[in-house]
This record gives structure tokens, sequence and C-alpha cells, in this order.
């Protein structure tokens, strides 16, 4: 059985839906602030029709040791996969007690609960964010870590604490940094639901027609002139977690980057916004931000050769599943009376 800390939010529930569908049962923790509990509700009766896997869900907080004691102690966990975090870099800047408090405090509380309950895998959702500026393209693994804001500090000391409990105590560990993730499921499971929306596809998807988009930088030594970011489909993301927890069964630890290896522009996002939905999305152009970097792209080479994992989803298919989603969370946000419990 699989423990997903975080399973009600973006990337947990897919990763969710990826064990369910590979025939695993699983058991959700998730505090509810960021998740939502329709989530839980989608995954339950995704799983009942897909090979008979178990799905339950408890209402906790990683940093209540009580809470996963206890979970341990009632259900047999052979791994964790850990996404339970505060992500907003802005937010970061601003409230760094928040980041430290829940992010670092949360994930060794986990690993206690873990070592106390012997429990020895665990598939950690860290971030490119731990690269900080890039010092060259594509980044790989070895990179040094320099991360320039408190999420991305938050997640590199969670990364050096699963690299010492693993030393001291024997865990086994893979650590994905993952680059830019979007998409949806495409059969309407899940998707993107937060309620500060700071992605870019979600934001033009979400966007009426007299909404203008700014476009910062021009002039960056790019392909076109704007940013390049290196984009992934949350289902090809979800995937690599089935296969790193299976991969540990018989391998040693390791970190791994998850990316495409290519990477998109910001015109590029916007103009296959443009084309799969029909649409013109208006644009002004401003000048650059502080601090964004002209590309950032990954090496996936060692995903690629340890996992025998790649990102497959065209980037036409991430947004149409996307935009499908959009409809449906229009449903699922509407009041408890006029909802209708909608699937595509």
């Amino acid at each position: 059985m699989i423990l997903i800390t975080g399973g009600a939010g973006y990337i947990g529930s897919h990763s969710a839906i990826d064990f369910i569908k590979s025939g695993y049962d699983v058991v959700i923790l998730d505090n509810l602030s960021v998740g939502h509990i329709e989530i839980i509700e989608r995954l339950k009766d995704f799983a009942k029709n897909e090979k008979g896997s178990f799905v339950d869900f408890i209402k906790a907080d990683t940093r209540d040791k009580e809470a996963l004691n206890k979970l341990f102690q009632t259900y047999k966990i052979d791994a964790v996969v850990h996404f339970a975090a505060n992500s907003l870099v802005n937010e970061s800047v601003i409230s760094p007690s928040k980041y430290y408090n829940n992010n670092v405090s949360g994930s060794i509380s986990l690993l206690d609960a873990m070592v106390e309950n012997n429990v020895k895998k665990i598939v950690f959702s860290s971030t490119c964010a731990t690269y900080g500026e890039p010092n060259y393209i594509p980044i790989d693994e070895f990179h040094p870590q320099k991360p320039v804001n408190p999420y991305g500090s938050t997640k590199l000391a969670i990364e050096l604490a699963i690299k010492d409990y693993a030393k001291a105590y024997g865990l086994k560990y893979t650590i994905f940094r993952y680059f830019n993730v979007i998409g949806a499921d495409a059969d309407g499971v899940s998707g993107e639901w937060h309620d500060i929306e700071t992605h870019l596809v979600p934001n033009i998807l979400k966007a009426d027609e007299n909404k203008v988009f700014n476009l910062f930088g021009t002039d960056y030594d790019t392909k076109d002139g704007t940013c390049v970011r290196d984009y992934i489909d949350v289902c090809d993301l979800a995937k690599a977690h089935t296969l790193a927890y299976e991969y540990l069964r018989n391998n040693d630890s390791t970190i791994i980057n998850l990316g495409s290896g290519e990477g998109e522009s910001v015109k590029e996002i916007f103009s296959a916004v443009e084309n799969v939905l029909n649409i013109k999305v208006p644009l002004k152009i401003c000048s650059r931000r502080e601090g964004d970097p002209a590309k950032l792209v990954a090496n996936s080479a060692k995903a690629k050769e340890m996992l025998q994992w790649s990102a497959k989803t065209p980037l036409n298919v991430s947004i149409q599943n996307a935009a499908n989603w959009e409809r449906i969370l229009k449903t699922l946000q509407q009041p408890a009376e006029n909802k209708e419990r909608t699937h595509i």
C-alpha cells in the first residue's frame, strides 16, 4: 500500500490516479489547506471502477505525529510518496515562517514517523527551484543548488534531511526535481484547482475575452525573444512516481530531474492555447521581470536511463486536457445543491 501525502492536490492526485491504474492500493493524507475533498471523492469513485484498487483518506497534517503513527499502525504502508507542501514562490518570500514550518517541519515529522514504524522507501517531490539561477543549460542533477527564494530553500533542506536519514536509518529514496507542470487527467478525474492560480496555462483558460495578458520581455537570447521553460504533462510526471517506487524495490537511492528536455517559449505557449481553443489571447508587451532567467530546461537523460521514462504527451494534448478540466471545475465550484458529479 502506498501513502501519498498531499494527494488531494494537483500533482499528488494525479500520482494517485497512476498508482490506482497500476493496481496499487492507496492511502491519501492531506490537511485540505490547499487540496479539495471533491478530488478525494473523485479518486475513490475512479478506484472502484479501476481494477478494484482501494483508496482511503485521512484528513491530517504531516506535523501531527499522533495521526501519522496511527496511520502507519493501521495500514501496511510499503512506501511514502511525499507531495504535501506550500509551493507559491512569492508567498514564500513574504511568509518564510509558513514555508519552513509546514514544508520542513512537516517533512521531518513524516520522516520520524517512517523510521519509528519501519517504513523504508520514500519518493519526494522536490523542484528545479533548488538550483536557483542556472549556470548552464540544460540543467542536470549535478548543477549547483543555490535557491533564490524560501520555497526553493525549504525543498533543498528536505532533500538534505532525506539524505541524512537514509545514511542513519537505512531509508531509500528517489528525489524528483520538477520543472513546469501543465495539463490534467485525460478522463477528467482531476486537474489544476488552486485558490490562488499562478500558472500560465490555467490563467489563460480561466480568462474572459477582455483579459489582457502581460508578456514580460521579448528581447531574451532565445528562439523568439521570450523566456523558455521546460513544460511537462502532469500525467507523465505522475507515471514517473510509480516507476520510482518500483525502481526502489530493487535499486539504490537516486535523484532525478523531471522535464521534457526541450522547452517552449512564452510566445509558443500563448500560440498553442490559441490554436487548440481557436481563440485570440490579447497581449501587452512589457519589460523584463527582475530575476527571470532566459531559459530553464532540464537534462532528462537520467530519468530515461534509470526509469526508462520520458515525457510523451504533446503540448496541444496537455492544453486540451486542461481546457476540458476547466469545464468540469466550474461544475465542482457551483453551490452544492447545483452540483453534478461530472466526468468526461
